[in-house]
């Protein structure tokens, strides 16, 4: 089990941006969002290369700042999303993609039924600071 993204111990990495985007010149965030729940799916980011190509492709596609390349949202999985819209915030500095899932799997955990659940599966227990799986 990976404890970061199975646990009950709250554990945000406030480092990853960091290390991550400073490696990365010329990336802003992109907030996903599932078109028929309106739930946000997951936040990534992306470049000019990745926000050109999905919109040609018509497919959610980021620019992976830990892999350092393109990164179409499951590719190897078969959970892709298709690229509906393309919001863009009042300072230009960060965008919301809304989208809808192609098979209807979003993200790369499980639940114990072994589907994909939504990337924001937990939250936080503001009694005993513990996180609380809503999709075990």
């Amino acid at each position: 089990m990976n404890e970061r993204e199975e646990g009950t111990t709250l554990n945000l990495d406030f480092n990853k941006l960091s290390k991550a985007v400073a490696a990365c010149p010329g990336v802003i965030p992109v907030a996903v969002q599932n078109a028929d729940t309106h739930e946000i799916i997951l936040v990534a980011y992306v470049n000019e290369q990745a926000l050109t190509k999905a919109i040609a492709d018509r497919t959610a596609i980021f620019w992976s700042t830990s892999r350092n390349e393109l990164w179409e949202k499951g590719k190897t999985s078969g959970e892709t999303f298709e690229l509906l819209d393309v919001r863009v915030n009042c300072e230009q500095n960060s965008l919301v993609y809304i989208v809808r899932p192609r098979r209807g799997g979003i993200c790369h955990t499980r639940n114990q039924q072994g589907a994909p659940r939504n990337c924001y599966y937990r939250r936080l227990d503001f009694t005993t600071g513990h996180l609380v799986n809503l999709d075990p």
